[in-house]
């Protein structure tokens, strides 16, 4: 499926064989503003022949990596979805971490947002959405760029240094007026992130949100998450908002510890 906004992953059919890679250039097809496909889209934005795509496509709805709506049109099954839920980054790290994020949603009534890094991209692992909270453009499964929001932040800076030079020497996206996308800059954030213990992203990703993050610890103490509130700006300072954001995930990263 689709990466959202940052890095995209490697062509599919660089690191598999035809066959495979060929089914998984179909799913890439699909994303967030392409969920239900033709097959002639889907031959077109996969690059692959229409009879090609015709065949797969046939495999793939009878194994229910994909389904067929009454109009015609492809979309993603829900056996991908069982399949996904398996994953200890994702269903394990979200069970133990729901009722912290559903606590910290409670008191604040502001989003809150779950991530894990995935290479030089953040996924995100869930997201409460706040009542009366600004809206925001991320979504459970989501990719995001590291250097732009305050999870991303977090787990950018407690990355393994040749990642970071990656990120730093590559051109950054900027999201808007207030995006970081000097290298030099960006690099002291990060330094005052693993200093401070949590990330600030003011105003980095949309003109009306800013964002404080912290990070979440395995047993071994290794940051494998981050945790984030995301405000409207000017509501709240960031000084208010980073000793909840801490607390949330310290309990996370003792549940992690006693599971």
């Amino acid at each position: 499926m689709s990466a959202e906004p940052g890095k995209r992953r490697p062509p599919v059919r660089a690191v598999t064989g035809p066959v495979l890679g060929r089914a998984l250039r179909i799913l890439e097809a699909f994303g967030p503003r392409h969920a239900a496909l033709t097959l002639t889209d889907i031959a077109r934005r996969s690059g692959l022949p229409l009879s090609t795509v015709h065949r797969l496509a046939g495999e793939l709805i009878a194994w229910g990596a994909l389904e067929r709506d009454t109009a015609g049109r492809y979309t993603v099954g829900l056996r991908l979805w069982e399949v996904a839920a398996l994953a200890p980054r994702g269903q394990g790290l979200r069970e133990r971490a729901l009722p912290y994020l559903e606590d910290l949603s409670q008191v604040t009534h502001e989003n809150v947002q779950l991530a894990v890094r995935e290479g030089a991209e953040l996924v995100f692992v869930e997201r409460i959405a706040g009542s009366r909270a600004v809206p925001v453009h991320t979504r459970v499964g989501g990719r995001f760029a590291l250097s732009a929001t305050g999870v991303g932040l977090v787990l950018l800076a407690y990355a393994p240094p040749e990642l970071q030079q990656e990120v730093l020497g590559a051109a950054i996206r900027r999201f808007t007026p207030h995006t970081v996308t000097d290298p030099q800059l960006l690099a002291r954030m990060l330094a005052d992130v693993r200093a401070n213990g949590f990330a600030v992203s003011d105003r980095q990703v949309t003109q009306d949100a800013l964002s404080v993050a912290a990070p979440i610890r395995d047993p071994a103490g290794t940051v494998i998450a981050a945790v984030s509130l995301v405000v409207r700006y000017g509501s709240f300072a960031p000084q208010a908002l980073s000793p909840l954001v801490r607390s949330s995930a310290r309990a996370i990263s003792r549940a992690l510890a006693s599971a």
